[in-house]
């Protein structure tokens, strides 16, 4: 399937150019990104949109019970009632979209890996832990995945120790098996696993897309600055809708999980 051309999408925006003003999309760093600071990138030529034919893989990243919580709650309130790690409703906002993903991934034919926080043991807390000693201290049920997210048969599982999903796993190997091209990455955080396993998977050399409304981060300056910087240098920000729009449905025929 192919990117399409920007300017035949008027609905559609991959440049950083459009959220000079254009009127036609509202990108999700508009409020954080200065006019002047817009300006500068765009005459620096960052932000370009890939154009091409991609062979795409979703990548779900760290979307278990320690990032959301298990109640539906803000997140100030979520930190203290159950996971230092939590970003609450931000997380829950972003849950049905990420969820939307898989469904259309696996309908499609295509791989859907879960790249996720594997259990940390007392030696699994190196440099991290020193800066956030209070990921130590969450129990296994907080691993566990986030049931409208859940992987199903057919489906990669990928334990990490490190924020990025390419550090010390075999996800390349998995990528190379399927002959893809291009990395839908979702997930969390923003600002940490999900813009580490980005700049990787361009270092990498694949074509990466950021589904704005499929990640999110405890910080949402945060959330919207790496999502700036990620368009402009590692990959194509756009919504859920917009990704599902690229995909072509598959011949191969959806393996539902047992629960559906």
């Amino acid at each position: 399937m192919k990117v399409p051309n920007i300017d035949s999408a008027s609905d559609v925006y991959l440049r950083v150019a459009d959220s000079l003003g254009s009127g036609r999309t509202t990108a999700p760093w508009q409020h954080v990104i200065t006019p002047e600071e817009l300006e500068i990138y765009r005459e620096a030529g960052f932000g370009r949109p890939f154009e091409g034919e991609i062979r795409p893989a979703l990548l779900v990243i760290d979307v278990q019970y320690r990032s959301v919580g298990h109640a539906r709650l803000p997140i100030l309130e979520s930190i203290k009632r159950e996971y230092p790690t939590s970003c609450g409703e931000y997380g829950w906002w972003a849950v049905p979209h990420i969820s939307r993903l898989i469904h259309a991934f696996r309908a499609r034919g295509f791989p859907v890996v879960f790249p996720h926080v594997a259990y940390k043991e007392s030696h699994d807390g190196q440099r991290f832990a020193e800066k956030a000693p209070a990921i130590m201290s969450i129990p296994r049920k907080g691993y566990e995945m986030v049931e409208e997210c859940a992987p199903c048969a057919g489906d990669i599982l990928l334990p990490k120790h490190h924020a990025s999903a390419f550090f010390g796993t075999p996800l390349v190997s998995y990528l190379t098996t399927f002959d893809v091209n291009c990395v839908v990455v979702t997930g969390t955080t923003t600002s940490g696993c999900v813009r580490a396993s980005t700049v990787d998977a361009s270092s990498y050399g694949y074509h990466v897309i950021v589904p704005h409304d499929a990640v999110f981060d405890r910080s949402q300056t945060s959330h919207a600055v790496n999502l700036f910087d990620m368009h402009s240098k590692y990959a194509d920000v756009m919504s859920t809708e917009e990704v599902i729009n690229l995909m072509p449905l598959a011949s191969a025929p959806m393996v539902p999980c047992p629960a559906e």
